[in-house]
């Protein structure tokens, strides 16, 4: 099942990256007391009291500023709340309720999600201050002091976040079908895929890109086998605005993303692999997520001999993250090898889904170690006690040793190609935990 989706908005300059950058763990967001610093939306992983969630960062919302950059922030922010399931509508304690304040409240009002609010820069703990009793005024209910910069009040309104999550056996109905997202960037033929794949024209299609302006999912059913296909082609256009249509796309295909079982990566082969696909792409890879990517508009690049092979090779090194992931060249246009892709989505999940028994596993393991002996650092040498799997989808190893310190990316890698070379896993990434033996 998805994880939860949780989107941080409000006015510029209210603290929304350092709470988010506070739930993060980590330093993500840039920080800065110039409003509007934070203009895309920066996504992060999070847990609390064991459920583990997403974080959106937005931008902060001017509503009917006439400043084109202020307008793009604010679609962004209206994206990342159609996608959310909570909402943290973040105020300032110290400037106090604002008119803009109120403009985005009545912005989210509208969406009918549930909304927290949190009452940042009360940087003393205690009874909620004074001040803040105004906030009470927007109308959403109960609200929360918390101080993004030392951390204060985050334990109840993490609380209070979890609280409003959809219930974790929601859409459990998908599981007898393979969930296949379709990502890339706007324009790279996805809906036209799908069109072709159900024979009929069931996804909007033009060469507008992003006419698709929400998720959608589309059951289908062949060979007795069954798909669930999640189109993500992106945001409507709004002509009077003139949107960056590719920088609001990447929420859909991260949504579609994380419920999936399998992602058929659209490239424009016109285009080759551009940034947009190399994010949307290496967000799959992170995510551990089986994998196809598919060449789009075939038909139309002039072939001469070897241009399929030499098309290939550039691919894989544009995207060296995931050369694990087959390639096919297809044309949604014409359906050239669309029936192809059938047999790699079920050829792929099975691959992620794969299970190697640990007797056999370590046997492996033991010949690549006579092979190529693991690495030492200072007259300490790595010694690999065994290796267990832990879980699919992608498969999960867990591997224990006496230094967890002592074992190099490269061995690692070279471990991994072993797995490979043996088992197969073709279009899924390989995950390794490395343990320290007594180590729960």
């Amino acid at each position: 099942m998805s994880k939860p989706v949780v989107a941080i908005v409000g006015r510029p300059n209210v603290g929304k990256s350092t709470f988010f950058n506070y739930l993060a763990g980590r330093r993500i967001s840039i920080i800065e007391d110039t409003p509007g610093v934070t203009r895309d939306r920066i996504y992060a992983e999070s847990e609390w009291r064991g459920r583990k969630f997403t974080l959106i960062d937005t931008g902060g919302i001017e509503a009917n500023s006439e400043d084109y950059i202020k307008q793009q922030m604010a679609r962004q922010a209206q994206v990342a709340i159609e996608t959310a399931d909570v909402i943290v509508l973040m105020v300032d304690m110290k400037a106090g309720l604002t008119a803009a304040d109120e403009d985005v409240a009545v912005m989210l009002r509208k969406s009918a999600k549930p909304v927290i609010v949190a009452v940042n820069k009360c940087d003393s703990a205690g009874d909620l201050p004074p001040e803040a009793y105004e906030f009470y005024n927007l109308g959403m209910g109960e609200i929360y002091p918390v101080s993004s910069i030392h951390g204060l009040g985050m334990g109840d309104i993490l609380d209070a976040i979890y609280e409003k999550f959809p219930s974790e056996d929601q859409n459990q109905e998908d599981d007898d079908y393979i969930k296949v997202a379709v990502i890339g960037k706007p324009n790279a033929g996805k809906s036209s895929l799908i069109n072709k794949i159900l024979g009929e024209e069931r996804v909007i299609v033009s060469d507008v890109p992003g006419t698709t302006r929400d998720a959608i999912d589309t059951f289908y059913e062949v060979d007795g086998k069954r798909y669930m296909f999640i189109d993500t082609a992106g945001i409507r256009r709004k002509s009077r605005i003139g949107e960056d249509i590719e920088k609001y796309s990447i929420i859909r295909s991260w949504a579609a993303i994380d419920r999936a079982d399998v992602c058929i990566i659209m490239i424009d082969a016109n285009d080759g692999v551009t940034e947009q696909d190399t994010r949307i792409a290496g967000y799959a890879h992170e995510q551990g997520k089986a994998s196809i990517i598919a060449v789009n508009k075939w038909d139309m690049i002039e072939k001469g001999t070897g241009t399929l092979e030499e098309y290939r090779k550039k691919v894989y090194k544009d995207l060296e993250f995931m050369n694990y992931a087959p390639v096919v060249f297809i044309s949604a246009k014409t359906g050239q090898r669309v029936d192809r892709l059938f047999e790699l989505i079920d050829f792929v999940n099975n691959q992620a889904s794969f299970r190697v028994q640990t007797g056999v596993l370590n046997d492996v393991l033991n010949e690549a170690i006579a092979m190529v002996q693991p690495p030492s650092d200072k007259g300490k040498r790595l010694k690999i006690y065994y290796m267990t799997q832990t879980g699919v989808k992608p498969p999960n190893f867990v591997v224990f040793v006496n230094d967890a310190e002592l074992m190099h990316y490269s061995y690692e890698r070279y471990l991994k190609n072993t797995l490979r070379s043996n088992f197969g896993f073709e279009g899924t990434p390989i995950r390794f935990t490395i343990k320290e033996k007594g180590d729960n």
